[in-house]
């Protein structure tokens, strides 16, 4: 008997009645209209004989008929639309085993981000999608939850002059008609299924590695991610093989609402990451690690997503300790426990549990709790059994569950059973209830020295004791380490103080995101912003050029802390918001109170 399906708060699907096996797109781009039409066929699993319906989710898509594999009309209902939930799709099916809904997108396709040529880098329009966590539905019917998992083959036609890419085999050259085959032979949930349309070119990295971009930036992306192939190999060296065939990443446009999404065999990533030294491509070992921990073995509903995302947080730091060594590492180590604690204030103490509880919630945007807070659990557990003994089994884990859905409860009786009994170590002695049931972080975590931390304390100490700017040892930083010393500085430094080490350090026009926001956070926090026009300008830029919501959310969270700020917030938010994704839409609407 194969495991039951959990229950989705997230999904009508009803998959421990009749599950999709496989899913075949059939679809038309078109840019003018914006919209994509044409047909979705559905293979079934009838897990119980008795049934004679299978339940889809939808989101405002334009459902015309549903037919049979033989062209048979089928009776099919659409539900009331919830605003979380959408629109259940039900489809009397009788015996049928394969069904073809007929639909179109609509404006509401909230996984849809159709790009005008002038806010692309080729000048040319632009699409793509982003399904997780539940927006999957809103560009074709699904059972749209991350524990229900199908094989997936598409034909997509474009313009002639663009390239369709997919989470799946791609091509690598445009060709003459516009009309691109697909297919995932391996099952992945819907969030996982994503499309891509533009005027892309290809690079190779290595001989299973490669990237997509728009002309004129994939030789700065080739050169940034030219590491990648052997952070492939160093990941395959700790967990066991990679198993999706290639990994090849797409540098899409700046709206991107994400650092980088794990769609299998293709990342997509947002061209914040280009830094030219190569300082941000952590990014690229999170992304790859999704491929053991997500996309092998992915969370059965979103409440569990700590099993994703911390899990991959771990991972990825494993893979940076490995290629860029240990004194690297442990920056971001300690980054990540500074974001965590600035996370933690603005929760509640029940939204500071590694299991979430989303129900009746849309679970999209970044949340820092299941990522941060997940890692540092896993290291405790390392440091309880020893870094071997944990290696061991984690790759057997992924091993055991690969391409599986998994829940807390029973990772907890995996962990128990293979790793902590035979270890000796008890849950006492973890503090498991409180790291997973828990508020905030538990006492027994673990902390992560950092020499080159040390060193800029160091000179953070010697400018607040009266040293200037320019007489500090700064010359060989690297962007964690700028970023630390941001954060460092005193809300209280005071203007001209401010002034002198922006005027040196240029951080209001930094060209790396992770420097800027964090200088943008200071500077309104601490009042300097309001003090100075161009440093508030240099924030109206910022905001206006990037979509990447883990970012612009900081930024206006600051922002919204105070009724002046929230004003401002506002003001700038009218004017960029249309060119946002949904995703950061939707995260910054709650922020500035937008209803």
């Amino acid at each position: 008997m194969p495991r039951p399906y959990a229950d989705d708060p997230h999904s009508y699907a009803l998959p421990n009645e009749i599950a999709v096996a496989h899913l075949a797109l059939d679809l038309v781009v078109d840019f003018d209209d914006q919209r994509l039409t044409g047909t979705a066929a559905f293979d079934l699993d009838r897990r119980s004989p008795a049934a004679d319906r299978v339940i889809l989710d939808t989101w405002r898509l334009d459902v015309l008929r549903v037919t049979d594999a033989d062209g048979v009309e089928l009776l099919f209902e659409l539900g009331e639309h919830d605003p979380v939930l959408g629109q259940k799709l039900t489809i009397r099916v009788g015996r049928s085993d394969r069904v073809v809904v007929h639909y179109a997108t609509t404006d509401d396709a909230r996984a849809l981000q159709w790009l005008a040529p002038e806010q692309t880098a080729s000048g040319k329009r632009f699409l793509f999608t982003q399904g997780q966590a539940i927006l999957a539905r809103s560009w074709f019917p699904c059972q749209d939850s991350p524990g229900v998992r199908a094989t997936y083959d598409a034909v997509v036609q474009v313009p002639a002059d663009l390239l369709a890419v997919m989470s799946a085999e791609n091509p690598t050259e445009r060709n003459v008609d516009g009309v691109y085959r697909f297919s995932m032979p391996t099952k992945v949930p819907s969030y996982l299924v994503a499309l891509a349309v533009g005027d892309l070119e290809f690079r190779p990295l290595g001989d299973r590695t490669g990237v997509y971009a728009e002309p004129t930036v994939v030789d700065a992306a080739a050169w940034e991610f030219a590491e990648t192939e052997q952070m492939v190999e160093a990941a395959e060296g700790l967990y066991g093989p990679y198993r999706w065939g290639r990994y090849d990443l797409l540098v899409l446009p700046p709206s991107f609402p994400y650092g980088g999404m794990e769609n299998p065999r293709l990342t997509f990533a947002t061209p914040t990451i280009l830094a030219g030294d190569r300082s941000l491509v952590t990014l690229v070992a999170h992304e790859l690690a999704h491929s053991w921990s997500g996309n092998l073995v992915t969370n059965a509903t979103w409440d569990d997503l700590w099993l994703n995302e911390g899990f991959t947080v771990y991972f990825e730091t494993r893979i940076d300790e490995e290629v860029f060594g240990p004194a690297f590492t442990s920056m971001l180590l300690r980054l990540g426990r500074q974001e965590l604690d600035d996370a933690i204030a603005q929760l509640t103490p029940r939204e500071t549990w590694l299991v979430a509880d989303l129900a009746g919630k849309d679970p999209e945007g970044p949340v820092k709790v299941p990522y941060e807070k997940g890692s540092l659990f896993l290291r405790t557990v390392e440091a309880a059994v020893g870094r071997e003994r944990f290696d061991a089994f984690l790759r057997g884990y992924f091993d055991r569950f690969a391409f599986e859905s998994m829940d807390t409860e029973t990772f907890l009786a995996y962990l128990r059973s293979e790793l902590l009994v035979p270890a000796g170590v008890t849950d006492q002695d973890l503090q498991i209830e409180a790291w997973i049931h828990g508020p905030g972080v538990p006492s027994n975590e673990p902390h992560f020295p950092s020499d080159a931390f040390d060193r800029v304390d160091a000179e953070v100490a010697a400018l607040l004791a009266g040293s200037s700017a320019e007489s500090l040892a700064t010359s060989d930083w690297v962007s964690q380490q700028w970023v630390h010393f941001v954060r460092a500085l005193p809300n209280d430094l005071g203007t001209k103080r401010f002034d002198e080490v922006d005027d040196l350090f240029r951080f209001s026009g930094s060209g790396n995101i992770e420097v800027a926001t964090a200088w943008l956070e200071k500077a309104i926090e601490s009042g300097y912003l309001f003090e100075r026009p161009a440093v508030d300008q240099a924030m109206f830029d910022f905001l206006s050029r990037h979509g990447r919501a883990l970012y612009i959310k900081k930024v206006y969270a600051k922002l919204a802390a105070t009724s002046a700020g929230l004003e401002r917030a506002r003001a700038v938010y009218a004017t960029c918001r249309a060119s946002y994704h949904s995703v950061s839409q939707g995260v910054i609407d709650r922020i500035v109170g937008r209803p």
